[in-house]
C-alpha cells in the first residue's frame, strides 16, 4: 500500500509518516501544493492525504484538479476546520473522507484501510424512476446538476423505490463501509435533494421514516 501525504508542517508530516510506515504503509511526503499536485496526478497511489492549508496550491485546489483530470484515487482531507459545511464542501468536490486535526494515527490508518478495501461496484450510468432520470456519468437529474454526493444518495433511493433505505446504508454506501460520515451529513443532503425535486416539479418525494431512514415514493 502506498499513500501520498501532502502536509507543510514538517514535524507532523514526519511523525505521521513514521507511524504509518510502522503499519506497513509506504508514504511519499510533499510539503507544498505545487509538488503535491504533480505527484497526485501521477495516479500511482492507493490513497492521497491532503492538508487543506498549503503553500502555492491549497489541498482543495489539488482535490479539484485531480477530479477534473479523472484521477479517482481516494482522498482524505485534513483540517483544523471541523464545521459541517466545510466537510460537506470538500465531500462535494470529490473527497472520500475528512479528518479534523488533531487526529490519532490509528484513526487515520483505519480510514485509509476502509477506503482501500471499499468494494468496486459496476456502475450503471442511468437510473430511472417515475418522472426522474438520473444521469450518473454527468451527475444530473432531469438535466439539473447535482453534486457527487447528491448523485450517490439519490441513486441509492432510486435503486430501491417505495422501500425503506436505512440511514446506516447511506452512510456506508456513500461515505464508506466503516460509516465515517455523520448523521447530520445525510439530513443536510436530504434537505437539498428535496428542494431540487420541487424545483424540477417531480411527483417523487422523499419520506423520512423517523429513526430509521428514507423512502422515495410517488404516492
Amino acid at each position: 500500500m502506498r499513500v501520498l501525504y501532502v502536509e507543510d508542517a514538517t514535524f507532523l508530516a514526519e511523525a505521521v509518516k513514521f507511524n504509518l510506515e510502522k503499519q506497513g504503509i509506504i508514504v511519499d511526503l510533499s510539503s507544498d501544493g505545487e509538488d503535491g499536485l504533480e505527484k497526485a496526478l501521477d495516479d500511482i497511489y492507493d490513497c492521497v492525504i491532503l492538508d487543506i492549508m498549503l503553500p502555492k496550491f491549497s489541498g482543495t485546489d489539488i482535490l479539484k484538479r485531480m477530479r477534473e483530470k479523472k484521477v479517482q484515487t481516494p482522498v482524505i482531507m485534513l483540517s483544523a476546520l471541523s464545521e459541517v459545511e466545510t466537510k460537506i464542501s470538500h465531500l462535494d468536490h470529490g473527497a472520500d473522507d475528512y479528518l479534523a486535526k488533531p487526529f490519532k494515527t490509528a484513526e487515520l490508518v483505519a480510514r485509509i484501510k476502509a477506503l482501500i478495501r471499499r468494494p468496486k461496484t459496476i456502475d450503471i450510468s442511468e437510473i430511472t424512476y417515475g418522472d426522474l432520470v438520473l444521469d450518473k456519468t454527468n451527475a444530473t437529474i432531469n438535466g439539473e446538476q447535482l453534486t457527487a454526493k447528491e448523485s450517490e444518495i439519490i441513486a441509492e433511493l432510486m435503486k430501491f423505490p417505495e422501500t425503506l433505505v436505512k440511514k446506516e446504508h447511506l452512510l456506508a454506501k456513500v461515505w464508506g463501509e466503516d460509516g465515517f460520515g455523520e448523521d447530520n451529513y445525510v439530513e443536510s443532503y436530504m434537505s437539498r435533494i428535496r428542494k431540487l425535486l420541487k424545483k424540477i416539479h417531480s411527483k417523487a418525494r422523499i419520506v423520512t421514516i423517523r429513526g430509521l431512514g428514507y423512502k422515495l415514493t410517488n404516492k
